[in-house]
């Protein structure tokens, strides 16, 4: 499996109410079920006008599937190369 960012772009997600967000969870959580174990929503951070998902996957292409089945946007997919936190400053290298 691969870890993708996916940059959702949707102007005013930051003041989407509750129920609104219930929602949103709810469609991507739906066409996650109907695509089964393959991909995986791991957690999403909303921002004023964007949406950064984190998902695994086999390939971007099942990204863009389940993006186009739930009706979300996913201008932007990027593979994650690396993870690196405070802690890697002092890691062997």
């Amino acid at each position: 499996m691969h870890k993708f960012v996916i940059e959702r772009d949707m102007p005013g997600a930051g003041a989407m109410s509750p129920a609104q967000l219930k929602e949103a969870s709810r469609a991507s959580r739906d066409v996650l079920q109907q695509m089964g174990p393959q991909i995986e929503w791991v957690e999403s951070f909303v921002t004023d006008d964007r949406i950064y998902c984190v998902y695994t996957a086999p390939d971007e292409a099942t990204i863009r599937r389940h993006a186009e089945a739930a009706h979300m946007p996913a201008d932007r997919i990027s593979e994650v190369r690396a993870v690196i936190n405070p802690s890697t400053a002092d890691a062997p290298a």
